[in-house]
């Protein structure tokens, strides 16, 4: 079988437009606007759905969470699923 350009070449985890977006908290549109304008990559696939590579997610929520500290201030819990902090600990 052929890959699909844009596959993911690993047993990396995808996730949907909804599971991203539960995470950063905002609409799945936004989500795809963000793939839309590069912010994030998107994997297409055979039906034509986006995906999204979990560790690009993390790596996104990760560049966030300093910013977002810095206008919540240092009293504040940083947004974070703890579903994908699982996958993350157990991928590295």
């Amino acid at each position: 079988m052929e890959p699909i350009a844009g596959e993911a070449k690993t047993d990396e985890r995808l996730l949907t437009p909804g599971e991203v977006a539960h995470t950063f908290r905002v609409d799945p549109k936004t989500v795809i606007r963000w793939a839309k304008t590069g912010k994030l990559n998107s994997i297409r696939t055979p039906g034509g759905q986006r995906r999204y590579r979990e560790s690009e997610v993390l790596a996104l929520l990760e560049a966030r969470q300093p910013a977002a500290e810095m206008v919540r201030g240092a009293n504040s819990r940083p947004c974070e699923d703890t579903h994908l902090a699982e996958h993350a600990a157990v991928a590295s």
